[in-house]
């Protein structure tokens, strides 16, 4: 179910990722144009060479030496820029393998929380007294008689439209005077059918409590039945 929360969520790790992915770039890229130009060193040694005029062998010697040691600087900065690239490269399908996962884990969620919302609204309920069972989207539900009744009234003033308070609901299945009930037992009783249909599932999805009217099934109309 695509709820405001979810979609916040969504926009959330796609903003961080879009930023990691962004500030990998800028490091990799501050990384690579902060490697020296190969070229610079040999261009030093060729300076040398055209504004001096070396006759000593020690000093061709040593300009020899200039010379080997910037093949050497040249292609250790070229190791070094593959380095940076595959690095970046490595790094980059590790992100997206991630983004991947990521986007599949909250498509999963939300085809979870569809399943959840299709499977556990009550489309169809039927209670069958004589059994002392329910059956719920054709799902058959064992009840205690206490349970029953309970469901009972709940079902009865559902079709009226009504709401039913605990202290009504005791009132009802005891036969005692309203005045003589607390909202408690009631409550209780509540609970007890919760827990014998599935528990909290069932307390969210089937039977609500709004604090200032009471209790109702929540289910349509035409989808009650009292066997």
């Amino acid at each position: 179910m695509n709820t405001f929360l979810n979609i916040k969520r969504d926009t959330v790790f796609l903003a961080i990722i879009i930023v990691g992915f962004l500030l990998t770039v800028l490091a990799f890229s501050a990384l690579y144009f902060a490697v020296p130009d190969p070229q610079v060193f040999n261009s030093a040694v060729e300076k040398i060479f055209v504004e001096n005029d070396f006759t000593q062998q020690t000093d061709l010697k040593l300009l020899e030496v200039l010379a080997q040691s910037g093949s050497l600087f040249e292609g250790s900065i070229a190791l070094y820029s593959k380095i940076i690239f595959t690095l970046f490269f490595v790094i980059l399908t590790v992100m997206m393998i991630c983004l991947a996962l990521i986007f599949s884990n909250i498509e999963l969620r939300k085809q979870f929380d569809l399943l959840q919302t299709s499977s556990f609204n009550a489309l169809s309920i039927e209670l069958l007294r004589s059994k002392n069972s329910v059956q719920i989207n054709g799902d058959l539900f064992q009840l205690t008689a206490s349970n029953s009744e309970t469901l009972s009234v709940l079902m009865e003033c559902a079709l009226d439209g009504d709401y039913v308070t605990g202290v009504q609901l005791e009132s009802i299945i005891s036969g005692k005077d309203e005045a003589e009930c607390d909202d408690n037992s009631g409550a209780m009783r509540i609970k007890r059918l919760r827990d014998n249909l599935g528990g909290q599932i069932i307390a969210t999805k089937l039977i609500r409590h709004v604090p200032s009217k009471g209790y109702q099934i929540n289910s349509p109309k035409g989808s009650i039945h009292l066997g």
